[in-house]
């Protein structure tokens, strides 16, 4: 049952990674982070990520858990970040690591067929690696200036997003200061979609914020056909 369960959410991962919101508690200002998945999902949201940086791991546990079944009813992924133990904890449908997190390989040993794994590569290099060592998918970013990490690094562009999707062989969606009004090109580059947190977390209509996106990602997508 894992090995079908990994095996059919990598199935599904190219539609399901094209619109993919990242939550943040200090973006969310007081809104509840289930009725803001609610709303991302009724944009068009079709993953949703959970981060937790920080407050009590049990507060983490009773939010993921109300998340967890929002995006369950709606037929969407729902991704931890970091955080393995919290991963396997609400039997999300995967887990995203960075340079600073457990390595490919070994979230890969802990999570086995339970679970895709998507990484955050610094490099090329470090894309391949992680292909090698089992992610599903990869996060390339940021595409553009951002402020929402602080320790996220220069803007790569879509020139180095493109290099990466030619390289792999695993889906690859682009992060990183997008919005309605630039999210295009990086579908165009070969993103299968792109994610974000600030263009919806933050957004004053997070059900419109998340269409507009989704239509720009859409509208990458033609640009390809």
């Amino acid at each position: 049952m894992a090995a079908n369960r990994r095996a059919e959410l990598r199935e599904r991962l190219p539609d399901a990674l094209r619109l993919y919101v990242l939550t943040d508690r200090r973006l969310a200002r007081g809104r509840d982070e289930a009725r803001i998945v609610a709303d991302a999902i009724a944009g068009g949201a079709t993953a949703i990520q959970l981060r937790w940086k920080q407050g009590p791991l049990a507060e983490a546990l009773r939010v993921g858990r109300e998340v967890r079944q929002v995006c369950r009813d709606a037929g969407v992924l729902f991704i931890v970040n970091d955080r393995v133990d919290l991963a396997l904890a609400l039997d999300a449908d995967g887990v995203h690591v960075g340079v600073d997190d457990l390595p490919v390989a070994e979230t890969r040993a802990l999570v086995g067929e339970r679970m895709i794994v998507g990484y955050s590569p610094p490099t090329l290099e470090a894309a391949l690696a992680a292909e090698r060592d089992g992610a599903d998918y990869l996060g390339v970013g940021p595409i553009y200036p951002t402020g929402t990490k602080a320790d996220a690094g220069g803007a790569v562009g879509v020139e180095h997003l493109a290099r990466i999707v030619e390289a792999v062989g695993i889906p690859v969606v682009g992060i990183g200061g997008i919005n309605a009004s630039n999210a295009t090109p990086v579908v165009a580059a070969g993103a299968v979609g792109v994610a974000v947190i600030s263009a919806v977390v933050a957004a004053d209509d997070v059900e419109a914020a998340a269409r507009a996106l989704r239509q720009a990602v859409e509208a990458g997508l033609r640009s390809r056909a």
